[in-house]
């Protein structure tokens, strides 16, 4: 894994944007068509807005799939991850092919049949943040790090289901559902690149424990450096607590 610095979010929105933006044409030019994997969250706001500035991208040749998803939530309530995405991607762009996770009804039949969709052929790049505990996705910690399967349904540890309160999704904890549909950790690391957004202080201890803890289903996102084309956007916020400041073009192995 690869890291970018920058000195303000909005900067790093535009960056990662032009990078996330690049992968997309190159994937069209070459084979006609892209696949990704959308992220969602109050987080990852500046990197979407900055992506859909982006000039050039052929957004009807564009496959999307997301990473999760509550379950048991109505599409029309604010925090539906269906509903950030239809409101601020897909009608945006005009994106004609994506595949919504429904929590509602069978989410473990909406596990196989989307899964089964995603697997069939490579993702050319997937957006993702880190969560204040450390999540990836909605795999908080201790993370599955083995199961094959491309989505499962997961359990919510508190700490998340705090952080959807902090951010103003949920009136109160008791709100929060306290069960998702998640990609997995493995099926996200079959990407061909990953672009990860991380902005604000709140994730600093998070970013902290991934970068310099071990590897580690208790630090989900460390996973992440063992993928050779992920690349890590940090800003002075998020980065806070990193022991040296951060360098752009640092990279973080195993």
């Amino acid at each position: 894994m690869k890291l970018r610095f920058f000195e303000d979010k909005a900067t790093m929105g535009v960056a990662a944007a032009s990078e996330a933006a690049t992968l997309i044409r190159n994937a069209i030019a070459a084979r006609g068509h892209a696949r990704i994997l959308a992220a969602t969250g109050e987080s990852q706001l500046a990197f979407v807005n900055a992506l859909l500035r982006e000039t050039g991208i052929a957004w009807d040749k564009v496959e999307m799939f997301h990473l999760d998803e509550y379950v048991g939530l109505s599409l029309d309530h604010p925090a539906s991850f269906r509903r950030y995405l239809l409101e601020r991607i897909i009608r945006k762009t005009g994106i004609q092919h994506y595949h919504l996770l429904d929590g509602e009804t069978d989410p473990e039949k909406i596990c196989r049949e989307v899964g089964a969709l995603l697997a069939a052929a490579p993702i050319d790049v997937a957006f993702a943040g880190i969560g204040e505990n450390g999540h990836l996705a909605f795999n908080d910690p201790p993370a599955d790090f083995v199961t094959e399967q491309p989505y499962h349904v997961v359990k919510l540890d508190e700490a998340c289901r705090r952080q959807q309160v902090g951010e103003g999704w949920f009136k109160t904890l008791a709100d929060v559902p306290e069960r998702a549909i998640s990609i997995s950790v493995r099926q996200l690391l079959k990407a061909n690149a990953i672009v990860v957004f991380v902005p604000d202080a709140r994730k600093a201890p998070a970013v902290q424990r991934c970068l310099e803890g071990p590897v580690s289903p208790l630090a989900p996102a460390s996973i992440l450096r063992t993928h050779p084309a992920a690349t890590l956007y940090l800003e002075p916020a998020s980065a806070s607590l990193l022991q040296r400041r951060p360098v752009t073009g640092d990279e973080f192995p195993p």
